[in-house]
């Protein structure tokens, strides 16, 4: 699953690369009205850009900090690595007994349930026991593939079903001590929603959020048009400081949300085998998968985020029927860089890169 358990260079967490319409400036022919702003700032243990449209600097201000308020309230509340988060508590007293949650963190383990539910166990957090065991550091004398054995035994400790959600009295509990929860692959995702709920409150007429490769947007850029965003590349030719600047596709973004998950973003090659950190719930090592890239389109960012990891798993077939019957997007990329889209998709998506064959699916 989409979990990051290691502190990576910053610059390998940026799937995405926004094209036109995010830069600080009046694009010509604009009106007064029709100012944008952007600012970044390092939360979640990655860049986050809010881009806003508003009517002068001061309520763009006003918005921007907003956003970045919501996004670091659940950096607080959901860190796995800070000893004072919630989800740490959550985690220490596995097997003990519940623990007392805000809202947000409550909000964000009953959307985890649903998303559970529909992926049929291919999403789920409770995965961050088996994650400790593999190692995909930069350097090679820290990676590392774990015994079978040492994987089978944290694999006991998987099951979403053994995490106990009292709603009415905001109390969170893991039945089995041992058990552990990593949201990293849904928070990002939330926290794109929050702050754009945020925005939206200072009467913004459009934004985008982007953390790291998971981003939503609304409303039209200054241009009159969705946002656009590009794909990154996940088989490039060369390598690059950059990789996020190589991008396959670009496709259009209105009142939406969209996130990646591909093999190339934390990986070692071992023994001409490649070794990604997107693990399969079933067999604890990473997923077996006809994929290379996922990228999910929805109404909002926490299912794209966790859809995007839960179709990889799944594999091309499984991954676009599930999309299709929840009647989201998706572009799914191949290991013969075939170009899989919804329908829905066929006049947003624009491939740039001539390598890569789109295709529409029925």
């Amino acid at each position: 699953m989409k979990y990051i358990r290691k502190k990576t260079p910053l610059r390998f967490f940026v799937l995405f690369t926004l094209l036109t319409s995010l830069f600080i400036l009046v694009f010509s022919g604009c009106t007064r009205e029709e100012l944008m702003f952007k600012e970044s700032r390092v939360l979640m243990d990655t860049y986050c850009t809010i881009t806003v449209v508003g009517s002068s600097k001061e309520k763009a201000r006003e918005a921007i900090d907003a956003g970045f308020d919501e996004i670091k309230k659940l950096e607080v509340l959901l860190n796995y690595f800070s000893e004072d988060s919630e989800i740490t508590s959550i985690n220490r007293a596995a097997g003990i007994g519940p623990v007392k949650v805000s809202k947000e963190t409550l909000e964000i383990l009953e959307k985890t349930s649903e998303i559970f539910k529909i992926t049929e166990g291919s999403f789920d957090p409770t995965i961050a026991p088996v994650i400790k065991h593999w190692k995909f550091s930069k350097g090679k004398s820290e990676q590392s593939v774990p015994s079978r054995n040492d994987v089978e035994q944290a694999l006991k400790l998987v099951d979403y079903r053994k995490v106990e959600i009292d709603s009415a009295a905001s109390e969170i509990m893991l039945k089995e001590k041992g058990m552990e929860l990593d949201l990293g692959g849904i928070a990002k995702g939330y926290g794109a929603d929050k702050a754009i709920k945020a925005i939206k409150a200072k009467n913004i007429k459009a934004a985008l959020v982007a953390i790291a490769g998971d981003i939503r947007g609304y409303g039209l850029s200054t241009s009159g048009n969705p946002w656009k965003v590009g794909v990154q590349n996940p088989r490039p030719d060369t390598v690059s400081d950059k990789p996020w600047e190589d991008i396959f596709a670009s496709l259009e973004l209105k009142d939406s949300a969209i996130s990646t998950s591909g093999d190339y973003q934390r990986f070692f090659i071992q023994d001409g085998k490649r070794f990604h950190h997107i693990l399969s719930t079933k067999t604890g090592s990473p997923a077996e998968t006809d994929l290379v890239s996922v990228s999910v389109i929805a109404p909002e960012g926490y299912l794209s985020d966790s859809l995007s990891t839960a179709v990889f798993i799944l594999g091309a077939d499984k991954g676009l029927s599930l999309l299709k019957s929840k009647g989201y997007d998706g572009v799914l990329v191949t290991k013969d860089r075939k170009v899989l889209i919804t329908d829905n998709m066929k006049d947003k998506i624009k491939i740039l890169n001539n390598s890569y064959k789109l295709l529409i699916t029925n």
